[in-house]
């Protein structure tokens, strides 16, 4: 039962690359600061998908190190965020989307493996744009009025950032991973990734800086880069791509600084995409974008993949995430 429930905290923590049970310990709290619906979805949908990984037969040691909860917790806390968490249609939802992403990732890490390729989020995002895409087609799920399809149009509103806008979107943009707005909901994560690693800590603050940046000069309306929904997909980037998929050095921090400062700008990209049809950013930037860059670092020898370690729970729990590079494949 204790190892079960140390699967659940690390599939919590594994969202931003740390098999940290202690992280993901904070990461509930969050989530919970933000509402006790949204702690209580995170926490049921990453067990959700440890248990059906394990009634499937997984592997345990990815079951160990919480890769396959990340994905179901995002799920479930992506149909609560959307479809309302008060409904009873939306925790049976979210409760099946927890187990269905299991057959994803499934399917997408054989997909995958064929280059030696992680998969990410992707799962998650594959079930959660075909959540939004479909859900105002259901009377008996949607419970929102109109749909959230909507014709593009060019940004407005001012673009100058005061320094309220900067430190609000500083912190928002670890908590808009979870779907969530509130700057102290941010904090709360950055503390949980600092308590598992520093340099994933920094990695972290790297993105979050990069995306506000690249939001700013690229003329993004400051009220979108103050509520973070510019800037989360870059803080996963730089994650991913400089200690976690590929060896921390000067080589992989400028690449992951260009990789984080792309998705920013796809993020735009993406919201034009999917709005017609009703779907969401969700974290597709990052998934795109770490996959192209991670693709095509064999051909840069300055960049290296890191050797696959085993599972940690300790206090640099950053080395121990790379873990993800090879059983996620």
């Amino acid at each position: 039962m204790w190892e079960f429930v140390l699967a659940v905290l690390r599939g919590q923590a594994q969202v931003d690359f740390l098999p940290h049970a202690l992280t993901g310990a904070i990461f509930a709290v969050a989530l919970f600061a933000a509402g006790w619906q949204y702690g209580v979805y995170g926490l049921l949908g990453t067990a959700v998908g440890t248990a059906t990984a394990r009634l499937l037969g997984v592997a345990r040691d990815r079951i160990t190190a919480g890769l396959e909860g990340f994905n179901a917790c995002l799920v479930a806390v992506g149909f609560a965020v959307f479809l309302g968490a008060d409904h009873l249609s939306t925790a049976l939802l979210a409760l099946a989307g927890s187990a269905v992403v299991t057959v994803v990732t499934g399917a997408a890490a054989r997909v995958l493996a064929t280059w030696d390729l992680p998969t990410f989020t992707l799962p998650y995002c594959l079930m959660a744009s075909s959540m939004t895409i479909a859900a105002p087609g259901f009377e008996r799920i949607w419970h929102n009025g109109e749909g959230l399809a909507a014709l593009t149009h060019p940004a407005g509103g001012p673009t100058t950032l005061s320094w309220t806008d900067l430190w609000h979107a500083f912190f928002a943009d670890f908590a808009q991973i979870f779907f969530m707005p509130q700057w102290y909901v941010g904090l709360i994560f950055l503390v949980g990734i600092f308590v598992a690693s520093r340099r994933a800590g920094v990695m972290a603050c790297v993105g979050s800086v990069v995306g506000i940046f690249t939001a700013w000069a690229l003329g993004a309306p400051a009220a979108e880069v103050a509520e973070g929904t510019m800037g989360y997909n870059a803080v996963l980037v730089a994650m991913a791509l400089c200690g976690v998929f590929l060896v921390a050095d000067a080589w992989s921090l400028g690449y992951a600084v260009v990789a984080a400062a792309a998705a920013t700008g796809l993020s735009s990209a993406m919201a034009a995409l999917f709005a017609p049809s009703g779907g969401h950013t969700f974290t597709w930037p990052f998934v795109l974008v770490s996959l192209v860059f991670l693709v095509a670092a064999p051909a840069f020898p300055r960049l290296r993949r890191p050797d696959a370690a085993a599972p940690t729970d300790s206090a640099d729990g950053a080395e121990g995430a790379a873990t993800q590079v090879a059983a996620a494949a």
